[in-house]
């Protein structure tokens, strides 16, 4: 983080004063996109009732911190799965890491002052919040002017897909046999459990009032345009997640009027013919866009501007007309108005 940047924070130059809402949709094709550790051998979540799958927020918010992380943007709750060996850290050692303040030092800093240090230095915080759990001599030297949590500005529910998903009929058994010392070996056993395919969008919302309270910036806020679509590229390139593509990103920014719309992912739908157990990639699906554009619509005086990333294989259909991301971009300008709508290039 520059310097200018983090002077920005700091003195509200660059403060957060719109509401944003964000719909994030990725596929997921021939994977796990989120293994539920209590059960068996990882199983992905199902919903009983519907059959979707289900992704939950941990599991969008943990791609995002370790992008930060590989951006070089320190972050407080680490991915113990990254570390180096025997570097785990506890939640003290963490607190001097991001801000430099060894305990001694914190008898010379007023409690508020500890908390700027460590929101400045915890992008993940700033974001997504935390519970500031530090051992009981740790926590009496930060002194009572640092609050005991920080409440995340930025929010995303739990998604599910838009299709009933289909798991692989022929998940592999996975043995691993390890010598335990002489001739003797040891093996353990578990089962590969995958989805045919599913198609996940994401919501979410920047609270322009909590962002005050963690220090979020502007600049923040619109680095989400990126980190999204490149988290999902380049945190999901392990056996285990490989299969996963980013399809379409959008933030609809609003007014100064606490206004949102808070229903736009509802507003997708799959409308392709083929039904939900023959989907098997981004090909089979077509992406029904109409609720979406009626709400952006009935409420274009309250939308400030939209930011979107379309997939190139991306189609979307929208009053009985299909058509890629250059259709997508187009029936979004006529919804809102040409001048609020950008799109964005995830790597720029």
């Amino acid at each position: 983080m520059s310097s200018d940047e983090s002077t920005a924070d700091i003195d509200g130059t660059d403060s957060v004063e719109n509401r944003s809402e964000i719909v994030f949709a990725y596929d997921a094709e021939d994977t796990n996109p989120n293994g539920n550790p209590l059960s068996a051998n990882d199983k992905p979540r199902i919903d009983e009732t519907t059959g979707k799958a289900v992704v939950t927020d941990v599991r969008l918010k943990r791609y995002l911190r370790d992008q930060l992380d590989d951006d070089d943007f320190d972050i407080y709750i680490k991915n113990p799965t990254k570390a180096e060996e025997d570097t785990v850290l506890d939640r003290d050692d963490l607190f001097t890491q991001v801000t430099g303040y060894e305990e001694d030092d914190l008898d010379d800093v007023s409690g508020s002052e500890a908390a700027n240090a460590f929101l400045q230095n915890s992008t993940d915080v700033r974001y997504f919040g935390a519970t500031a759990s530090f051992s009981s001599g740790f926590q009496s030297s930060l002194g009572e002017g640092f609050p005991g949590q920080f409440i995340g500005p930025v929010q995303f529910s739990h998604a599910r897909s838009l299709n009933t998903v289909v798991q692989k009929s022929e998940s592999k058994q996975l043995s691993t046999v390890v010598s335990s010392g002489g001739d003797a070996e040891q093996g353990t056993f578990a089962t590969d459990n995958r989805l045919q395919y599913a198609f996940i969008p994401f919501h979410g919302i920047v609270n322009e009032v909590g962002a005050n309270d963690t220090k979020l910036s502007q600049t923040d806020v619109e680095r989400l345009d990126t980190l999204c679509w490149r988290a999902l590229k380049n945190q999901t390139l392990t056996r285990s997640k490989m299969g996963h593509q980013p399809r379409l990103y959008l933030r609809v920014e609003y007014e100064t009027d606490a206004f949102h719309i808070g229903t736009l992912d509802d507003g997708l739908e799959l409308v392709q013919d083929r039904p939900d157990a023959e989907l098997r990639n981004i090909a089979d699906v077509v992406v029904g866009i109409d609720e979406v554009l009626t709400d952006l619509e009935a409420n274009s005086d309250h939308v400030a501007s939209i930011s979107v990333i379309a997939d190139r294989h991306l189609t979307v259909e929208a009053d009985g007309e299909r058509g890629g991301p250059e259709y997508l971009v187009e029936a979004l300008e006529s919804a809102v108005g040409p001048e609020k709508v950008t799109e964005v290039d995830p790597y720029a």
